[in-house]
């Protein structure tokens, strides 16, 4: 059976999983769920029985259905190990994992759309003050990843193996650019960033590479 991912163009966590499947050359159909129109089909009855979240993306493969980006990544890497995603020695397997958790549990929730609209929304913040909160969380998240990756990168994130981290940097990148972060600070950041995008698998995952892209 082919396998499905729902999925919103400029997810990050989208995003993520769609950059996996490509660099593991597997097909899959693609199925957006617009997070904005009509009040947002995350909402829907028919997505909410399928994610109860109401989050993108959601897996599945047969009768297999799995929310979050890390885990549907690390399935896909158990189900299919080359080009395998994370070192084999367990330290260096580990601290992939924690660079890839920096910056999709540290970093990413702080400019989720669903805070972003708490921001505007429920709090009235001004169009200035919630920039404000993105770049603030961004630079707070990024200062922290440049210093680690001082130690670890080449010309990916862990040496010069591609890895679940790259995977979790580039769509991070994209955020911080949509919000017109200044990445002056962050060569490392930006070097890594510019070198995966040569990548057709990175490529085709891009925001405005997808179907339903706006």
């Amino acid at each position: 059976m082919t396998m499905k991912l729902y999925g919103y163009w400029r997810s990050s966590a989208a995003y993520r999983v769609r950059i996996a499947l490509n660099l593991k050359q597997l097909s899959f159909e693609n199925l957006p769920v617009h997070l904005i129109k009509n009040g947002g089909e995350q909402h829907s009855i028919s997505y909410k029985a399928l994610n109860p979240a109401e989050l993108v993306p959601t897996f599945t493969d047969g009768d297999i259905s799995l929310n979050q980006s890390l885990a549907i990544i690390e399935y896909l890497e158990e189900m299919y190990p080359e080009p395998a995603l994370l070192p084999q020695d367990p330290a260096a397997k580990a601290k992939v994992r924690a660079l890839a958790l920096d910056i999709a549990c540290d970093i990413h929730p702080l400019n989720n759309l669903r805070v972003l609209q708490y921001l505007s929304g429920t709090l009235a913040l001004t169009d200035e003050a919630k920039t404000a909160w993105i770049q603030h969380w961004l630079h707070t998240g990024f200062n922290a990843l440049e210093q680690r990756l001082r130690r670890s990168a080449g010309q990916y994130c862990f040496a010069d193996t591609l890895t679940l981290a790259d995977i979790c940097l580039v769509p991070q990148v994209y955020n911080a650019q949509r919000f017109a972060l200044d990445m002056t600070a962050y060569p490392i950041i930006s070097a890594i960033h510019h070198h995966c995008q040569q990548l057709a698998a990175f490529a085709l995952a891009a925001p405005e590479q997808q179907p339903d892209a706006q």
